[in-house]
């Protein structure tokens, strides 16, 4: 399904005179915000931009005022979306996200659509370039069905850390080795978790509470479990693999990656790579897609502050809607007056803008990779408090690190 269509004149002088990429984004907030930055940047150099998202999430952002103007797409940045199996019913409450399930749905039921749309796309009659390269988000590897079948290079993205992606790349030998997944429900308290795991390429020494925590599981066919060592695994066949980090921060790691992969680039932080398109591209006129409406009054309460001054006695706390599984998260009135006056919340904000923001002195993060580079970028100091996915890992390898002066601590204890 494309969503921008353009004359037909313009197309075909189009399709002669540009190259094409196909990005192909992995269904999640942090992924899609990462690729579309990528995409943006790509878009400034000359490369005709078609952007693709899961119909899943696409029936998401048409709720959304903000996103929706960002479909409307431009002369050679276009939006188009694939079908997932997803059904409309299933996806009516956004709050609720079924990741195990949607995640299988998502490789089983999108390589076919796929192998369409870019058939489709480089049909002589399409009025668009063909495709030069497909770029996909490594935990999307269902691409690389299609980009076999027709000849066409494919580059992995890989949004997250090096040691996150090592992290779970390293995985396959630790359950090889039977060290994961555990062997009960006691080694979640009976002191496993402290376990110290030998030390992989490029890896600092870790324990196994510092390990993804798709670890934490005692079913040897657990579907994350098994997902993250599939896709990671897959990157072999890519023709390279692009980093959403740099080498001041994770040289080993990168080294590591470029020793056993195809070609392994670095070009991070794109938060921070992004916000230098020159002001002339036509592309600085996009939004963000967003999953969630995000709430500018944050901005404007920040105004409001002294710099550095929000991350104590004042502090703005932004709560998903879906954080909480099987409810609502929902704090106490009690709370809410008790902190009236030096508290903002809210269910979405627009992240980076605040993270930039002189009021705040500190950012309290679960540590995902986005948050993390967003975080460096701005100058912000981070105490993190992981939780999920590669947020152990991105806290434990960069526990005290000082890039350009900034020096970020972590001291809160690990879930």
């Amino acid at each position: 399904m494309f969503v921008s269509i353009r004359g037909k004149q313009d197309q075909d002088m189009e399709r002669s005179t540009k190259a094409h990429l196909v990005c192909m984004a992995a269904p999640a907030q942090g992924h899609i915000n990462s690729m579309l930055n990528l995409a943006k940047v790509l878009h400034s150099k000359g490369f005709f931009i078609t952007f693709v998202n899961t119909e899943f999430v696409h029936r998401r952002f048409l709720k959304n005022p903000e996103s929706l103007s960002s479909l409307d797409g431009l002369p050679d940045f276009r939006f188009a979306s694939i079908p997932d199996g997803i059904s409309p019913s299933n996806d009516g409450d956004e709050h609720k996200q079924d990741i195990p399930n949607y995640s299988l749905a998502i490789k089983n039921n999108c390589p076919a659509p796929f192998l369409k749309l870019l058939s489709a796309i480089n049909d002589p009659n399409s009025g668009v370039p063909p495709v030069n390269c497909v770029i996909s988000d490594c935990f999307a590897s269902f691409t690389l069905n299609a980009t076999a079948k027709l000849g066409i290079p494919n580059v992995f993205y890989c949004p997250s850390s090096v040691c996150g992606f090592l992290d779970f790349y390293y995985c396959k030998e630790l359950m090889e080795r039977g060290i994961i997944p555990l062997k009960s429900e006691d080694d979640l308290t009976n002191g496993y978790l402290d376990t110290v795991i030998d030390r992989r390429p490029g890896m600092i020494e870790v324990r196994m509470r510092d390990l993804t925590s798709f670890v934490r599981t005692t079913n040897r066919e657990d579907i994350l479990l098994n997902l993250i060592i599939d896709e990671t695994h897959a990157s072999h066949q890519a023709t390279a693999i692009i980093f959403n980090s740099f080498s001041e921060l994770e040289s080993p790691l990168l080294n590591a990656c470029s020793s056993m992969l195809p070609p392994v680039f670095d070009i991070g932080p794109m938060c921070l790579l992004s916000q230098y398109i020159p002001n002339d591209s036509s592309i600085t006129s996009f939004g963000r897609l967003n999953l969630w409406k995000e709430d500018f009054g944050c901005v404007e309460w920040l105004d409001e502050k002294e710099p550095g001054s929000v991350f104590g006695c004042a502090f703005l706390w932004a709560i998903r809607p879906d954080l909480v599984v099987g409810g609502t998260a929902l704090l106490p009135q009690e709370f809410s007056e008790m902190t009236k006056g030096r508290s903002f919340i809210t269910n979405w904000c627009p992240q980076q803008r605040v993270l930039s923001h002189a009021a705040v002195g500190g950012f309290l993060t679960h540590c995902g990779w986005n948050s993390t580079t967003e975080s460096i970028s701005a100058g912000v100091p981070m105490i993190c408090w992981p939780f999920f996915a590669d947020q152990q890992i991105n806290c434990r390898s960069h526990e005290t690190i000082n890039v350009q002066g900034l020096a970020i601590l972590f001291k809160l204890p690990m879930l």
